[in-house]
């Protein structure tokens, strides 16, 4: 196959390797907690080997696809009518677990739509926003009026499902879409700035002043995060236990396996806390080298975005880039205790089908406008050389 030729290793090497280092830390994370507890230790190794493996071979179908599939207005037509009833089914009939109402069941695996959302926006946007590029400038709210209706309805479909990490990760990459898209940057920049000085100097002097406790999902984790020892056995018990082993993995870590935090101490130890674990197991060292590889991920996509000759590759570049930066900034955040706890996973280490094959389905995209922009950089050469 002719593609093969372009297939990026700077997205595939760094892809593999997070997604088989997931697979170890995720049978680490959970098996002595599910021994302890009377479960076979390997049942969720044996899951995300098969996520994994599904995901690496989705993200192969959506690279040997041409792009022009994912800009089919039938296409984006019906999975948009199909994100759209699984969010109002969510919000009306889903079952509430851990406090959000985000997942619907199908047999052995549940889809998470607010995964699903972040590449159908990113999709979505790009497409429309590439189409009427030329004509934005001259007539801004006729163009811009379909998009920004549907990332309103998402968003706020996303929140009333309790997943605030989801719908501020999903406003975040259509925020930078549209500003890749040639949107005012003086007016853009000036509702951010005014919405973090309404942050800083409004909602967090209120933190205080929250009643601790209330029962809240949402109010839970903002008031566990702001008081995390006064309720270290309620709200603030994920926060104190993963500071518990951020101390005790230090620099190099305790040894692969030898945690005392995932023990039944650190709730959701394979999933949103999983990097707590890596961190008490392996170290910073080790934690770094996993941000190191996220980076070269993110930082070779922001290029191709930067290089691509089509306005449309260039978006959704952008787009998965933010989707990358945004979730780890968050994850990785709540771990810290630097940002309250939103609930998202670890990009390619945490537990989930849903989150795996979504951002496989994203590294699938990248992979192909990278062999897209590395054909138009060759043709372009021996265009030079033959003038």
């Amino acid at each position: 196959m002719k593609k093969l030729r372009n297939l990026d290793y700077f997205i595939l090497v760094p892809y593999i390797v997070l997604c088989v280092f997931g697979i170890i830390m995720v049978y680490s994370s959970s098996a002595d907690y599910y021994i302890i507890n009377g479960v076979r230790a390997t049942s969720y190794l044996f899951r995300q080997m098969a996520y994994t493996m599904v995901g690496i071979l989705v993200a192969g179908i959506v690279f040997s696809l041409k792009l022009s599939k994912l800009r089919s207005p039938t296409f984006l037509k019906t999975f948009a009518v199909l994100m759209l009833i699984s969010f109002i089914y969510l919000i009306f009939f889903g079952t509430e677990i851990n406090g959000a109402k985000g997942w619907i069941s199908l047999g052995p695996v549940n889809i998470q739509p607010a995964e699903v959302a972040k590449v159908f926006l990113t999709l979505y946007l790009a497409d429309m926003l590439s189409k009427h590029n030329d004509r934005l400038t001259a007539d801004p709210k006729k163009y811009y009026r379909a998009p920004l209706t549907m990332v309103f309805v998402f968003v706020l479909a996303i929140f009333l499902q309790h997943d605030m990490g989801g719908a501020t990760i999903n406003f975040a990459i259509a925020l930078i879409i549209f500003f890749a898209s040639g949107i005012d940057y003086r007016k853009g920049i000036g509702t951010i700035l005014l919405g973090v000085s309404g942050f800083m100097f409004v909602i967090l002097p209120l933190l205080s002043r929250i009643n601790v406790n209330t029962k809240n999902y949402m109010l839970q984790r903002i008031v566990g995060f702001a008081h995390p020892f006064e309720l270290a056995k309620g709200a603030g018990n994920q926060l104190v236990n993963s500071y518990y082993a951020l101390g005790n993995g230090g620099v190099f870590g305790v040894g692969l396996g030898n945690s005392i935090q995932k023990k039944g101490y650190l709730p959701e130890a394979n999933t949103d806390f999983i990097m707590a674990v890596v961190s008490e197991e392996l170290g910073l060292v080790t934690v770094s080298l996993i941000l190191i590889l996220l980076l070269v991920i993110v930082g070779r996509t922001i290029w191709l975005g930067i290089h691509a000759q089509q306005m449309y590759e260039t978006l959704v570049c952008y787009g998965i880039a933010t989707y990358l930066t945004v979730q780890t900034v968050f994850n990785i955040g709540g771990v810290t205790g630097i940002l309250p706890i939103t609930g998202v996973t670890f990009p390619f280490i945490s537990y989930g089908g849903s989150s795996m094959l979504v951002l496989s389905v994203a590294m699938g995209i990248i992979l192909n406008i990278s062999a897209s922009v590395q054909r138009e950089r060759v043709a372009t050469l021996q265009l030079i050389k033959e003038n």
